[in-house]
């Protein structure tokens, strides 16, 4: 199978009403940089626009890489939570069709792709492709098509026909760092990170560690290493060198993040271990060596524990599964299999809200008004329309081989269990 390295932290969630004062724009004006702007008008034309559009379907596209399987997560969510809304009697009568594209992990065939869903799909929703900056150009030069999804690109995600239920921006969220410095104070003096050496996770890490420094860590080591590669012995023994007592790699997917526990335990070297969203799978405790090898690595994420472990605490979770499987029997759902569904969720209570009789201008002008989204709990909230990042998080730790949440609040709160206790840190 390809590997490939992705950076994808869920961005960190908000409060239920936005972000914290002063950490970011005020709804529906957002931009990268925390400042507020004004988006520009939606075009007249959209408000007639009824492509992909039927008396009984709606059809909207998703371009994703399944070559290999990389990404088929993405489609499998956005299918999954189509098939759970047509079990309903869809959005106002109207079935969800998903019209899925394979982009091969090439940037023309997405651009290629992205044209042909704009003629023919009432809107892209769900996709995810490290390739999707082509695309990009596509929905820049048609403002009136809604884009429903989590880009990777800057220039996509900023623009204003483009809404993610996990919004981008330059920056970090606080809590998590500011946590992991309150438990382990003289550690975060000797911190260490491994970066894929790819534009987006390099961009990330770069966000990541201007944060930690504000806060007041030293980062000692943070090599990057290149897509291909597959053993980290030198890695492990030149951080054992440079003194590393935490080592973040929550930006991995879970195959890296394997290969890495499992090259520290061969090495007897054993520092503290911060995982995240992308790294959190049912593959990653048997492919790191088992419990012996991961027990005690903790986990900060901005999404529930989605693949089971907080099921009788938050609905969602159970239906996020349960649907999952009556699409797609057997597959194990991953953190692109959750972005899939929660952008279908985003794209779907939008057209509701647009009315039985739906243009690609209104379903738009909906968008614009969802200031807050978490699915139902599935993700902790962020603001959609102003593009402003979530900052609330989850901790967990690995016991026994199991993910187990750890010093969160009840799921039985006002904060659904997610820690809602520092504000998004912008960087640019």
């Amino acid at each position: 199978m390809l590997a490939v390295a992705v950076v994808i932290p869920l961005a960190a969630c908000s409060s239920t009403t936005g972000a914290p004062a002063g950490s970011g724009p005020s709804p529906a004006t957002g931009s990268s940089n925390g400042s507020p702007v004004k988006e520009p008008p939606i075009p007249a034309s959209a408000f007639q626009d009824t492509t992909g559009l039927t008396g009984s379907t709606v059809t909207v596209g998703n371009i994703s890489t399944l070559f290999a399987g990389l990404f088929k997560g993405a489609d499998v969510g956005t299918e999954a939570y189509a098939a759970y809304v047509n079990a309903q009697g869809g959005v106002d009568g109207r079935r969800i069709v998903v019209d899925s594209y394979d982009d091969g992990y090439q940037g023309g065939p997405n651009k290629q792709e992205t044209q042909a869903a704009v003629a023919k799909d009432f809107a892209l929703v769900g996709g995810f492709s490290l390739q999707d900056n082509f695309g990009g150009t596509v929905l820049a030069a048609n403002p009136g098509v809604p884009n429903v999804t989590v880009s990777l690109d800057d220039a996509t995600a900023n623009l204003p026909n483009t809404f993610s239920p996990d919004p981008a921006a330059h920056g970090w969220p606080l809590g998590p760092l500011a946590y992991f410095q309150s438990k382990f104070p003289a550690a975060v003096t000797k911190a260490g990170a491994l970066v894929a050496d790819q534009p987006s996770a390099i961009s990330k890490w770069n966000d990541e560690k201007a944060t930690m420094e504000h806060l007041g860590y030293k980062v000692v080591y943070d090599n990057q290493f290149d897509i291909t590669q597959v053993d980290f012995t030198q890695n492990v023994v030149a951080m054992r060198n440079a003194g590393v007592k935490i080592l973040f790699i929550e930006q991995m997917p879970q195959n890296y993040a394997a290969a890495v526990i499992k090259d520290l335990d061969r090495q007897n070297f054993h520092p503290i271990v911060v995982l995240g969203a992308s790294t959190y799978s049912e593959a990653l405790v048997p492919n790191a060596g088992g419990a012996a090898a991961i027990d005690g690595a903790y986990l900060e994420q901005p999404t529930s524990l989605f693949l089971g472990e907080d099921a009788s605490a938050i609905p969602a979770v159970s239906t996020f599964l349960t649907w999952v499987q009556k699409v797609a029997p057997g597959f194990k759902p991953d953190l692109y299999t959750l972005f899939g569904w929660v952008s279908a969720e985003l794209f779907a209570q939008a057209l509701r809200t647009a009315g039985p009789h739906p243009t690609r201008g209104s379903v738009l002008q909906a968008l614009r008004g969802i200031t807050t989204f978490s699915g139902n709990n599935l993700i902790a909230p962020a603001n959609p329309a102003g593009k402003i990042p979530a900052n609330c998080y989850v901790i967990a730790r690995i016991t026994n081989g199991k993910f187990q949440r750890l010093d969160d609040p009840p799921t039985t709160g006002p904060t659904h269990g997610y820690r809602c206790d520092q504000p998004y840190y912008y960087t640019k």
